[in-house]
């Protein structure tokens, strides 16, 4: 059996997948199945009958969430080994979105899809950074800034995203090009009391 690649983050962007992940077991087991392992194996992780676990696993195994990877031979019994198709998982926003007019309204407005995008992205980078610091003990080197900045009216508005623009126009041309590790920069602005809400 080919062995495919384990992703380092799945969004899980369907209902029908956070459906099977409403059970607390799976979860577990999905976090036991980072690494292949059998249904018996996973079951002494999670202190759970091997029956019961293997029958998460299935469910697990159709909603696309883990996959087969191998199979190991204990005495006279051939086990199949399973693994979760990512390292974690991230659920996409707009999964709980029920009314249209969310997506209409980004459809309509360019910069607020964008925002909601790196939103997402950030979420997805955040998640696959911390599973490296918590599970392979990197020490992972990171900033965020986050201001809070106020505009009198729409000109004071305008003028404070050219100086902004500008002086991100300064720092990306001086860094931008160089050679080295790549590192990830995103600035965003965006009115802090509707995003508090």
């Amino acid at each position: 059996m080919a062995r495919r690649k384990q992703a380092a983050v799945k969004i899980l962007d369907e209902p029908e997948a956070l459906q099977v992940l409403g059970h607390p077991l799976r979860v577990q087991i999905l976090e036991a199945l980072r690494e292949p392992a059998s249904a018996a194996m996973v079951a002494r992780r999670v202190g759970q009958p091997r029956q019961k676990v293997n029958y998460h696993i299935k469910e697990l195994e159709e909603a696309g969430l883990v996959r087969a990877t191998g199979e190991r031979r204990t005495g006279n019994f051939i086990e199949t080994l399973h693994q979760s198709v990512a390292r974690t998982f991230v659920v996409a926003p707009h999964v709980a979105w029920g009314d249209p007019r969310r997506v209409e309204a980004m459809a309509e407005q360019h910069s607020l899809r964008q925002l909601v995008v790196l939103g997402g992205r950030l979420q997805r980078d955040a998640a696959a950074l911390l599973d490296r610091a918590a599970f392979d003990g990197e020490e992972i080197a990171s900033a965020s800034v986050e201001a809070e900045v106020h505009f009198e009216d729409e000109a004071d508005r305008a003028a404070f995203m050219r100086d902004y623009l500008k002086a991100l126009k300064m720092l990306l041309d001086r860094y931008g090009a160089k050679e080295g590790a790549p590192y990830r920069a995103i600035l965003t602005t965006y009115p802090a009391d509707e995003a508090r809400e």
